[in-house]
């Protein structure tokens, strides 16, 4: 009889030790109720902005086994699926192919985007910022592999730089190409020349392009005047 009630009392020591950490757990993640309703659309924005700052960490990894295997910078393709015949011959330079890289091809969610349609990630080497890895204004050799996703919502945009200690102001970098010649155009089999080009521009060298992210591995810029591609999200994938 001794035995049971001691085995239920340690049968309700238990259950509430899970009570108080199922409170205690709770508490922690749900802020909003602590503070009369709280910032819930705060609380989005910081959702979705590390929606789209961690999936460049992931694409950053294939590329570093790929180069440990043997792929070369300059070798590196961005095709994605729909575009995979494109890399006959030459598959294992494929970041997003699954003899490659086998990095996952994603788009972003329609939620982070002015267009409320699912944004494109592009990737190339035109350009390089300032401050990271070398600089060389002759020639590509100090080009970075850059993920930039143009379009996302200038709330987005304000949250993501704030979190990077960059402050809620986004910078104006007018001179980063916002077109099918610039941003918006993939290294891949179709667009890949003998050698990585001299620079379109360095981002965050000067006013017209966002010199508050000199140094920045990743931030946000206005690449024009507010329209619905505007709002750029750039992250470094590969620093040279």
């Amino acid at each position: 009889d001794k035995m049971l009630k001691s085995q239920r009392g340690n049968a309700l020591f238990l259950i509430l030790i899970a009570v108080i950490l199922f409170a205690a757990l709770s508490y922690a993640v749900t802020p909003s109720s602590r503070t009369g309703g709280g910032d819930a659309g705060r609380e989005t924005k910081l959702i979705s902005s590390a929606e789209i700052t961690q999936y460049p960490a992931a694409v950053k990894t294939a590329i570093v086994r790929m180069v440990i295997n043997g792929v070369t910078y300059e070798g590196l393709r961005f095709d994605g699926p729909s575009t995979f015949a494109a890399l006959a011959g030459i598959e294992e330079q494929g970041v997003f192919h699954p003899s490659g890289g086998a990095a996952a091809y994603v788009t972003a969610s329609p939620d982070v985007m002015v267009g409320g349609t699912a944004g494109t990630w592009y990737f190339n080497p035109y350009y390089e910022v300032k401050d990271i890895g070398t600089s060389d204004a002759a020639s590509g050799d100090g080009n970075e592999f850059i993920a930039f996703l143009p379009g996302i919502k200038q709330a987005i945009c304000k949250r993501i730089n704030e979190e990077l200690g960059l402050g809620t102001t986004v910078p104006t970098a007018t001179s980063i190409d916002n077109d099918n010649t610039g941003i918006k155009r993939t290294w891949d089999a179709a667009n890949a020349v003998a050698s990585i080009p001299t620079e379109t521009a360095i981002i965050g060298s000067g006013a017209t392009t966002g010199a508050a992210l000199s140094g920045q591995v990743a931030g946000c810029f206005q690449a024009g005047a507010g329209g619905a591609n505007d709002y750029v999200y750039y992250q470094v994938l590969v620093e040279r």
